[in-house]
C-alpha cells in the first residue's frame, strides 16, 4: 500500500559536466547585480574561480563579494546584510561547500527582512519569517550537504552556550541549483571524505526514517548505489570525473531526501556537538555512523521500533556488499561492518581530536534532539554511541 506523503518543492536543476558555463545566462534572468558568496581566496585564486569571475565580468555582471571561511554565524549573516544594503542586489549566487551555500541562502532570506537572523532561527528565535527573499542560485563545489536542494540554512554560534539551528521556510529552496561535478575536483581528500560521509549519512537516515515514503526510498537507494561506486574512488583520486559525478548526484539526491523524509540520530548529534565545538559537520556524521547504526540494529532486533527497519537494513547490506543469496542477518551485520571499514579507509578521526571533553558527553546527549530515527534512543544509548568514537 502506498503511504500518504507530501513532497517539497525543488529548485530548477542544471546538472552535468561544464554546466558552469551557463551560469551568466541563468543569473541574467534575475538581473545583473549580484551578491557573490564564496569560500574566499581558496576559490577566487584558483583557476576555476578566476575563470568564473572573469566570465561574470565579461558578461556585464556586477558582483559584490562575501567570503565565508567557516560555518556561518549570525554575525556573518547580519554583517553581510548591512554591507549590501546600498548595493541593491537582484540575486545572490553562492559558489562553494555547504557552509557557503547556507550563508548565501540566509543572506538572500534576510535582505528584505528586518532584525537579526538569530530572531528567526528554530529553537532560538521567537519570530516567524515571512519567506520574503531575493532570488538565490546555489552552485556546490563539494558533494555533501545537499543544501542546493533544501529549504533550510544552518547557522551556528559555537561555544559553551552555542547552538546550531536552521533558518527555514518553503520559499528558501534555491531558485536554481547548478551542479557541475568538475567544480569538486579541487576538493582535498579529507574534505572529500567528510562531505561524502555527510551525504552517505543523509541518504541512509532518510531511507530509514519513520517519515520515509516510496518516493524518498527510491531516490535514497539510487543515491546510495552511487555512493557505493563513487565515494572511495573520489577520495583516492580527486580527478576521477565519473566518481566525482556520482558523488555530486548522490549529494543532490541526499538533499531532496532529507527535505522530505527527515534525518536521524547522527544528525541529532551533529547539531548538538556542532553548537559546542568547532568540529566539521561531515566528520561528526562519518565517525558516528557505525556505532549509531549498530545500536539501531541492536534495538530493532529486541523488538523496539518499526520491524520494517531490519528489512531496510538488510537491503542496505545488499547494496554495499558484493555477495548474493545470503540471509537477512548477514546483510544487516555486513552493512555495519562496511561502515567501520569506511572509517578506516577514509581515516575519519575520533571525537577527542577536536578537543571534546569527556565531561561534556552527557550534556551533548541530553541536548541531542532525535527525530525520525527508526527506533527510540535513550540518553544511555546516546552515551554508548559517543563513547565508542571518543578516541
Amino acid at each position: 500500500m502506498i503511504k500518504s506523503f507530501q513532497f517539497a518543492r525543488l529548485p530548477l536543476i542544471f546538472f552535468g559536466i561544464g554546466k558552469r558555463s551557463e551560469l551568466p545566462r541563468i543569473i541574467k534572468q534575475f538581473g545583473t547585480k549580484i551578491i557573490l558568496v564564496t569560500r574566499g581566496s581558496s576559490f577566487n585564486d584558483s583557476e576555476t574561480g578566476m575563470n568564473m569571475i572573469s566570465m561574470f565580468d565579461k558578461t556585464g555582471l556586477d558582483h559584490l563579494d562575501f567570503f565565508i571561511t567557516s560555518e556561518p554565524s549570525p554575525k556573518m549573516i547580519d554583517d553581510a546584510v548591512v554591507r549590501c544594503a546600498g548595493f541593491k542586489p537582484e540575486a545572490v549566487v553562492a559558489v562553494g561547500g555547504g557552509s557557503v551555500l547556507d550563508a548565501g541562502k540566509a543572506i538572500s532570506a534576510m535582505i528584505k527582512t528586518g532584525g537579526s537572523v538569530t530572531e528567526y532561527l528554530e529553537g532560538v528565535g521567537t519570530r516567524d519569517h515571512t519567506g520574503s527573499k531575493i532570488p538565490f542560485i546555489a552552485v556546490p563545489t563539494t558533494s555533501g550537504t545537499g543544501s542546493e536542494a533544501t529549504k533550510n540554512a544552518v547557522i551556528s554560534r559555537v561555544g559553551k552556550d552555542g547552538f546550531k539551528r536552521s533558518l527555514r521556510h518553503d520559499n528558501f529552496v534555491p531558485d536554481v541549483a547548478l551542479i557541475d561535478p568538475e567544480l569538486t575536483t579541487s576538493c582535498p581528500p579529507d574534505l572529500t571524505a567528510a562531505s561524502g560521509m555527510d551525504c552517505f549519512t543523509q541518504l541512509t537516515e532518510a531511507y530509514l526514517s519513520d517519515k520515509s515514503n516510496q518516493y524518498t526510498d527510491a531516490l535514497a537507494l539510487e543515491g546510495l548505489k552511487t555512493v557505493k561506486s563513487s565515494l572511495l574512488m573520489s577520495f583516492k583520486d580527486g580527478n576521477d570525473i565519473p566518481a566525482r559525478t556520482g558523488m555530486s548526484f548522490a549529494a543532490l539526491t541526499s538533499g531532496i531526501c532529507l527535505a522530505n523524509a527527515g534525518l536521524g540520530a547522527v544528525h541529532g548529534f551533529a547539531s548538538s556537538i556542532g553548537g559546542m565545538y568547532p568540529i566539521p559537520h561531515g566528520v561528526i556524521c562519518g565517525t558516528l555512523m557505525a556505532p549509531a547504526n549498530e545500536l539501531n540494529v541492536k534495538k530493532l532486533r529486541k523488538g523496539y521500533g518499526n520491524p520494517d527497519g531490519l528489512k531496510k537494513y538488510a537491503l542496505l547490506g545488499e547494496v554495499f556488499l558484493d555477495k548474493k543469496g545470503e540471509n537477512e542477518d548477514y546483510y544487516i551485520d555486513g552493512f555495519v561492518d562496511h561502515l567501520r571499514f569506511l572509517n578506516d579507509e577514509l581515516r575519519l578521526p575520533g571525537l577527542k581530536k577536536y578537543g571534546i571533553r569527556e565531561t561534556d558527553l552527557e550534556k551533548i546527549c541530553s541536548t541531542t534532539d532525535i527525530k525520525n530515527n527508526p527506533v527510540r534512543l535513550e540518553v544511555s544509548d546516546l552515551m554508548e554511541i559517543l563513547l565508542e568514537r571518543y578516541i
